[in-house]
This record gives C-alpha cells, sequence and structure tokens, in this order.
C-alpha cells in the first residue's frame, strides 16, 4: 500500500448533542482519558491512514485544536472543517435565520469536500467501530482488483448495537450476497421471541436475527461528492418552508445505488460496535471499550 492510494478518514463530528447535553465529542472517556473520536483515529493511523479531515462546529474548534490535536500522531496530517447553518448555496440564505441545528450528515461530509482528493473512510466521532473496519476499508481501496467507482460499508450485526436501556433506531441493511442493496430505517427496535422488531413506515414489523445494521462507516469514493452537491441543492429546494428537516448521507447513497451509479460492497464487522447517546451511558461504554483494548 502506499499514500496515494490510502483513503482519507473524515470524521463526522460537527452535531450538537442535542440528547446527550452539547459537546459530546469532545467529552473524554473515564479510564481511557481519551475521546471516542481519538481511538477511532487511532486505530485508523494503524491501519495506514495518514490523512484526516474532522468535519466540527466553530464551539469546540478551540478544545479541538489545544487537547486533541496535540495528542494525535506528529506525522498525522489533520485538516479541520467547520460545519455551519450558514454553508449553502446563497440563493437559500433566506433559509439560515430560522435553521436551529446543522443540515445532517449529507452536509456534514459536503463540508469536508475541499479537503478530500480521494477515497474516504466516513465515520461519525461519537461512535466505537474498533480497529478491524479501518482496516477492511483500507483493503477495500487498496485491492488490485478494486473498482473506481465502487464504495463500500462495514455494517454491525444488530444484536450488538442494542441499548440496555430500551429501543433503539438503527437502519437495518438489504443485502444481494455482498452487495448493498438498501438501508431501512427502523424506529424503537426491540428484541422478540425470534429476532426483532421496530417500526418502519409506521407499521411494526419483524426483523430477522442476523441482520446487519448500519452505523454510518462508510467507504466513499469521488463521485459521492459531486452527487451530495447536486442532491443537496434538490433538498433545500424541496424544503424551503420547513428548516428542521435534515439531509442525510444513507439517502443520497441510496439515489446512487438506485441510478446505478455505485456499488456498494458490504463489510462483516469483526469487531464489536459502542456508541453514547446519553452522557448516563459515558462510564458504562467507557468500562467496556477499556477492557477490550487492554483486558
Amino acid at each position: 500500500m502506499t499514500d496515494a492510494v490510502l483513503p482519507s478518514l473524515v470524521v463526522l463530528a460537527g452535531g450538537l448533542g442535542t440528547r446527550f447535553g452539547g459537546g459530546k465529542q469532545i467529552a473524554e472517556l473515564p479510564k481511557v482519558g481519551k475521546t471516542i473520536m481519538e481511538l477511532s483515529i487511532l486505530d485508523a493511523y494503524r491501519a495506514g491512514v495518514r490523512h484526516v479531515v474532522l468535519v466540527i462546529n466553530a464551539s469546540v474548534r478551540e478544545v479541538v485544536e489545544s487537547r486533541i490535536l496535540p495528542r494525535l500522531p506528529s506525522d498525522l496530517q489533520i485538516d479541520l472543517a467547520e460545519q455551519s447553518i450558514e454553508a449553502i448555496p446563497s440563493r437559500f440564505a433566506t433559509l439560515v435565520p430560522n435553521r436551529k441545528k446543522p443540515w445532517g450528515t449529507g452536509h456534514a461530509l459536503l463540508c469536508a469536500k475541499a479537503f478530500v482528493s480521494g477515497n474516504a473512510i466516513v465515520i461519525t466521532a461519537d461512535d466505537y467501530y474498533g480497529p478491524t473496519a479501518y482496516l477492511q476499508l483500507v483493503e477495500h481501496f487498496c485491492s488490485a482488483d478494486h473498482d473506481t467507482s465502487n464504495m463500500a460499508i462495514v455494517a454491525y450485526p444488530l444484536s450488538q448495537t442494542m441499548s440496555e436501556v430500551g429501543g433503539v433506531n438503527r437502519g437495518v441493511c438489504q443485502l444481494d450476497n455482498n452487495t448493498l442493496v438498501s438501508v431501512h430505517e427502523y424506529t424503537d427496535i426491540k428484541h422478540a421471541e425470534s429476532g426483532f422488531t421496530g417500526i418502519h413506515d409506521k407499521q411494526f414489523k419483524s426483523i430477522n436475527e442476523n441482520a446487519l445494521a448500519s452505523m454510518t462507516c462508510w467507504g466513499v469514493t469521488q463521485p459521492l461528492f459531486a452527487h451530495l452537491e447536486y442532491q443537496f441543492e434538490r433538498f433545500l429546494e424541496s424544503h424551503d418552508s420547513d428548516v428542521k428537516k435534515e439531509y442525510y448521507l444513507p439517502d443520497c447513497i441510496q439515489h446512487m445505488i438506485n441510478l446505478e451509479q455505485t456499488i456498494v460492497r458490504v463489510y462483516r464487522s469483526r469487531d464489536r460496535w459502542f456508541g453514547v447517546t446519553y452522557k448516563e451511558e459515558i462510564d458504562s461504554v467507557a468500562g467496556k471499550i477499556h477492557e477490550l483494548r487492554h483486558g
């Protein structure tokens, strides 16, 4: 592998962490002494990645620059991209005063466009994916037979992404062999006698016990960025009177799949996923991650 073909890592860290109480992406894990974002960057670094783009909001820039960046490897190139409500085409400027939160994950990745010249691994700052995910995606892009239009996703067994507290919302992957067909959003997923149940299209439905969930761990190619840009304008046109809607990355990838502009290879994760939604979860998650990395 060479630096010329190694993907960049884009970390989506621009959210406001409303349910967490703010600042989730810069919250250090007890016992670990690092943020989840740092652990992810270090795992990607060990897989060969040498360029990282952090998509942040302005409120955390000072902490990221003063506390987090100095702890990262010195030979890692790091770019900071700010996701702001104002970062939209000028003809939609009238929407900005009424918008309260960022425009969503699709817009977040679009904010990194200027810093990414090739392929990229895209993750969120508050999800712990384990070291193998980065190895799988680096290998995907660096394999000799890789088709430059093909993207990838590392998906996690739904059973390993459930909460001890209650139902969860997940994107459940529909596959054709190892190729992604679609991601269907389910809410309030809970354990059932056989597999799981969740709400999809306002109906309770059964979910296979072997289902895989999308946890926003993508391997993306350059054509996606042009598609994101084009579709974001269509999104703003469609929702010009609704400033609460969000522009989601999976929707844009699904659109490319539907148009047969990409094939998304699905890799089954070999690691556990951990995420933090509420501040009360951080101690439990930190303990489990510490045990995995040092046990």
